[in-house]
């Protein structure tokens, strides 16, 4: 670490009211321009910087940390997800990755809230119809959509996130739920809801709505694809507020276009913010710009538990989210 101040670079603005915290602590830098860092400019800051304040939409590699001039001892990422970063390469070349869970959690959660109800009654649909003058008024086979309440959700990856969800649509829409996890939980974890854990596969031929709370991982890509898709009811929907890759875009496209479901509620992509070609066009998807965690109070919670861990940093105090 330099003498005087810790140097501190953000790769985004982050809100105000941290962004001032971390300007009185620290020799601050800020991308003022706001838009995603190309490499050479990750690499600047790479150089510059004891700590680098990266999101999602820095894909941090093996080629960036192993260069000569990195300078940067903490990567304190903005978000809970960590998959843009290669933590064996940061690992190697002894830089600490922390992320920012717990915060989000409620956040996200009423996002696929929304997009389950939103794509089940096709809100997005009746709004396109009232904006472009084309409703011509009520009538009693007009806009047919699925009823949520008493449905079967699947929840993929029953974590703090897929939690959260779950007591929503049971507690709130009196919806049955079941998950698939890599482990059973207890009662204590799932806070006495009733849950039934059960195979994936079972998961996906049974359910109404299908949940994706997963992390991205190599054995997570392209987990809904053709072959799982094809499982689901023609009647099911499927909803993503995990990881774009999670989902096989232009077989999810293939599928909703062939009616093999019904329809999708997406707020991650694989290629944000591109969108595979077909996608934009269907009017049985519903397209969220990754607004999950997108609340006032929660990204100021997120920088201040990234600003949390840059502290336990300075002060050699064990990190509290660190991930490698």
């Amino acid at each position: 670490m330099t003498e005087g101040k810790l140097k501190v670079a953000l790769t985004r603005r982050w809100p105000e009211s941290v962004e001032r915290r971390m300007a009185d602590a620290f020799e601050l830098r800020i991308n003022e321009g706001n838009r995603a860092m190309n490499d050479e400019a990750i690499g600047e800051a790479l150089a510059w910087a004891d700590v680098l304040c990266p999101t999602v939409t820095d894909s941090i590699g093996q080629e960036l940390l192993a260069a000569p001039t990195v300078k940067t001892k903490l990567l304190a990422n903005f978000g809970v997800g960590f998959n843009h970063i290669d933590l064996q390469a940061a690992s190697r070349v002894g830089i600490a990755v922390s992320n920012t869970p717990g915060v989000l959690t409620d956040a996200t959660a009423e996002i696929a809230l929304t997009l389950m109800l939103s794509i089940a009654r096709r809100t997005g649909e009746g709004e396109r119809l009232v904006r472009s003058e084309q409703w011509d008024g009520w009538h009693p086979t007009h806009m047919l959509s699925t009823q949520v309440t008493g449905k079967t959700l699947g929840i993929l990856g029953m974590g703090r996130i897929g939690l959260a969800f779950a007591k929503q649509a049971h507690y709130g829409l009196g919806m049955n739920i079941l998950y698939s996890s890599r482990s059973e939980k207890s009662a204590q974890v799932l806070q006495g809801m009733p849950a039934r854990y059960c195979p994936q596969e079972e998961l996906f031929e049974v359910s109404d709505f299908v949940s994706l709370h997963c992390p991205a991982t190599p054995e997570t890509r392209h987990l809904v694809n053709a072959a799982t898709l094809s499982k689901m009811k023609s009647t099911a929907f499927l909803i993503n507020t995990a990881r774009g890759d999670v989902v096989n875009e232009s077989e999810l496209v293939a599928a909703l276009q062939q009616g093999v479901i019904a329809g999708a509620g997406l707020d991650v992509y694989e290629a944000e913010p591109r969108l595979v070609p077909g996608l934009r066009e269907l009017p049985n998807v519903v397209l969220l710009p990754h607004m999950g965690s997108g609340t006032i109070q929660t990204r100021a919670a997120m920088g201040e538990c990234a600003l949390a861990n840059i502290l336990a940093f300075v002060e050699n105090r064990p990190l509290p989210n660190q991930v490698n």
